[in-house]
């Protein structure tokens, strides 16, 4: 039987996951998880069953067909969770998470309507797993993934933002990636508000755990916590965006444009405790470049 899902539901399941990514900031759970992983090291193969579960269960449900969806989730969310088992390795893990959703791999398998969708879904497996396999597996140094703990933390992504703001627009207008300011009609506190947080949950904190408290961190730990190391994943996260829009691919644009917010990105990233301090910052540039440019 297919269910035909409605769209409260279809933000419903995104809603579910970004509530359970939210939980694990908690300590006393990151604690409680690391002790049950201990006391059986193959635990950590309960997440992707769960993970893999989930999204087979939602395939079902929207009567997608074929086994292709079902292989690809498998290997997805057992590949780096055996590699994570058997090594230590920081890089392959995080390459195995990111590149196959950078990538799209397995979107031609899904009907057209329902790929923003699935893509969502597997985001937020791809977030979970990674914490599951860093955060708690490995109790990885420097992730920061942790609330706010002092007033810096709130501090830095403002002054963050007085500081890149002046060198993001100027650059942006003579590269032609943003028009010149304009107030949009209708503009409202709430409408403000609602686009920031909106941002900050589906894009800011999902990218910042995966640019700062994975890759940046694990270049810094490799290479030292100096400019260098931080340009380097500055880079990185540009070279990410060659593939998106709004132009023509590759996006040289856009990439220039987030290698410089990154490198600010990660600066935040560094002078504070928690990766919060950076995804606001990450959210206070796109909402204003959305709403105003």
């Amino acid at each position: 039987m297919v269910i035909v899902y409605s769209v409260e539901v279809q933000i419903l399941i995104p809603a579910l996951f970004l509530c359970a990514i939210l939980t694990l900031l908690s300590p006393s759970l990151q604690a409680v998880l690391r002790r049950w992983l201990h006391t059986g090291r193959t635990r950590i193969f309960a997440a992707p069953v769960i993970l893999s579960a989930i999204f087979c269960a939602l395939l079902r449900s929207y009567g997608v067909p074929g086994i292709t969806p079902v292989a690809l989730i498998l290997v997805y969310t057992f590949a780096p969770t055996l590699v994570t088992y058997l090594q230590r390795t920081n890089f392959p893990v995080i390459l195995m998470l990111w590149l196959p959703l950078e990538l799209a791999v397995g979107a031609s398998a899904i009907p057209k309507p329902l790929q923003g969708f699935f893509h969502t879904v597997a985001y937020g497996i791809a977030i979970l797993l990674a914490l599951w396999l860093f955060l708690i597996f490995r109790d990885l140094p420097g992730m920061k993934y942790n609330p706010p703990r002092s007033l810096r933390d709130w501090t830095a992504p403002l002054i963050g933002y007085a500081i890149v703001s002046p060198i993001l627009i100027p650059v942006g207008l003579w590269l032609g990636f943003i028009q010149p300011f304009h107030l949009p009609p209708r503009l409202t506190p709430w409408f403000v508000l609602s686009r920031f947080l909106i941002i900050l949950a589906a894009t800011a904190l999902p990218e910042e755990i995966l640019f700062r408290s994975l890759i940046q961190n694990s270049i810094v730990r490799k290479l030292g916590s100096t400019n260098s190391a931080l340009l380097l994943a500055a880079v990185i996260f540009g070279l990410a965006h060659l593939d998106n829009g709004p132009g023509p691919l590759p996006n040289w644009r856009y990439a220039i444009m987030a290698t410089i917010a990154g490198f600010a990105y990660g600066k935040v990233f560094q002078k504070s405790s928690s990766v919060f301090s950076s995804a606001i910052l990450h959210a206070l540039v796109n909402t204003s470049k959305h709403i105003f440019f």
